[in-house]
Parts: C-alpha cells; structure tokens; sequence
C-alpha cells in the first residue's frame, strides 16, 4: 500500500483502488499507531477516488525534518574520496566507511523539500552538482520505520571536496532536496534486490543513466534508524535518506532545466526538473 499527500488530502492506493483518507494532519497519520491495520480500516469505509495525477501531489513530508546518512554503499566511498583528496580529507571517508559510527547529518526544513515535478535549485557557486537518488526512510516519533519513499539528497561536489567543513554548505540550501512520489508503507522489511535507478535528461536526450540494489549498501537500514535516533528526539518522526549507489561520472554537472528521475522498484518515480 502507498499513501500520496495531494492538494484534496492523504488518498490510500491499496490492491490497484484508491481511498480518500480521513485523518486531521499529515503529522498525526504517519504516526498513527499500527497504520497498516488502521489505513485497510480506511480502505473499508468504501471512500474510493480516482486516481492522483502527478499535478494533484504534494511532497510527502509535514512538519518532519529530512535528515540523512552518507558512505554507505562502496561507490559514494570511492567518489567522496575522489573529490575530497586535494583538501587531505580522503582518509576520512574510508575511516566512516568501516567505522561502527555511520556518516549522518541534517539535510532539510519541510519548506526545502520540493514533491513530485517539483523544480530543484542549483547553487550558484557550485560547480560541480549532482543528484544523489537514495531509499528514503520514513520514521515515526518512536522511532520506528513504518514506510519508505524516493529521495534526492542533491549535493555540491566541488564545495564538499574542498573541504569537508563546507558539508552544511554543499547540501543544505534552498530546494535542495525532494521527496516523492508517495510513501509505501513498511509491512515487512524491503529485499535486497531492490533496485534504485537514475536517469537524467537533457533536451529530450538521456545522458546519465545508472542502477543499483539494496544489496550494495553496506549499512543496515534499523541500524541506521538507531543511530539517528539515540540521541535525538522528534515529536512528530523524521524523513531519512540513507545514502547512495549511484554517482555520475566526474566531468558531469547539473545543468538548467535538465530533468532527473529516481526510480525505486515498488515506490514509484520522482521526477524532478533544475532551475
């Protein structure tokens, strides 16, 4: 079952029907107790809707921090390595690569994220900015993982290489992140086969495409969840992004009105376009 966050209200799609859902806030639904069990009780209300368009969706988050985690599947090891090796800070991304502790840090405000066909900002004195599509978790107040949806964790390069202070920098800033389209609900964990894939297109040609499975990331998805947890609280759950598989090659940059879409198998397609 996915749940959608559109401009009418929560609506359910579950066994190929849609239902209107009857919740106060998007806030007290993603943290409604036993919500597989309480969203088929939804569903048995007979509430049926048409479809979602992808101009009715709104991003799936609400009061929610985004937060996220980073160097955890082999290949982001390798680009951060790359990138960060003329500022003497390669060593750092092989040491969390191995280390008990994961990477993890802030990404995003509510009003930063942008939903489904929402238009990412590319920062002006970077240089060097790429998506980074990544299996996103959604955690209730307690703590728990109860769905997952696409993200992209977009990133400046060229201002995390020069030196990895300038984290903050390279990845938070204005629309600098998007979640969507909707949030499938975790009734059991996902397989590693999952896969995760990008493309990116350029004046109607696609010139990035790459794919990735669950089974490349070296963390473990609870395990990420309770690091996050351990020492902060959030009254009302978190969003986060749990790193990525998937790097464009070195010589590639984000350009004006290049489109990226993340795909997820079972979650659906974010499509998203740069301003």
């Amino acid at each position: 079952m996915i749940i959608y966050k559109t401009h009418a209200g929560p609506v359910l799609e579950l066994d190929e029907k849609c239902f209107i859902i009857d919740v106060p806030s998007w806030d007290e639904l993603l943290n409604k107790e036993d919500l597989p069990e309480w969203l088929r009780h939804q569903a048995s209300k007979g509430i049926v809707t048409d479809g979602v368009t992808h101009q009715e969706l709104l991003p799936p988050i609400g009061t929610q921090e985004v937060w996220a985690s980073g160097v955890t599947y082999f290949r982001s090891k390798t680009a951060r390595m790359e990138e960060s090796k003329d500022a003497g800070g390669a060593t750092f991304y092989d040491k969390v690569y191995e280390a008990d502790r994961p990477e993890i840090f802030f990404k995003a405000t509510p009003q930063r994220v942008v939903g489904p066909h929402g238009v990412l900002h590319r920062r002006k004195d970077s240089k060097w900015i790429v998506p980074e599509p990544e299996l996103t978790l959604v955690i209730n107040k307690a703590g728990k993982i109860i769905g997952y949806t696409c993200g992209n964790d977009l990133s400046c390069r060229d201002i995390e290489g020069e030196n990895p202070l300038y984290l903050p920098q390279a990845k938070v800033f204005k629309n600098c992140a998007a979640l969507g389209p909707g949030i499938l609900i975790a009734e059991k964990p996902l397989a590693e086969t999952t896969s995760i894939a990008c493309d990116i297109i350029r004046d109607c040609e696609k010139v990035f495409s790459s794919e990735t499975t669950l089974a490349q990331m070296k963390r473990d998805l609870e395990e990420l969840a309770g690091w996050l947890y351990k020492e902060e609280s959030f009254p009302v759950g978190c969003f986060m992004m749990t790193g990525t598989g998937i790097v464009p090659p070195d010589d590639f940059c984000l350009q004006t009105d290049d489109e990226v879409r993340i795909r997820i198998e079972g979650i659906g397609e974010l499509v998203n376009r740069m301003d």
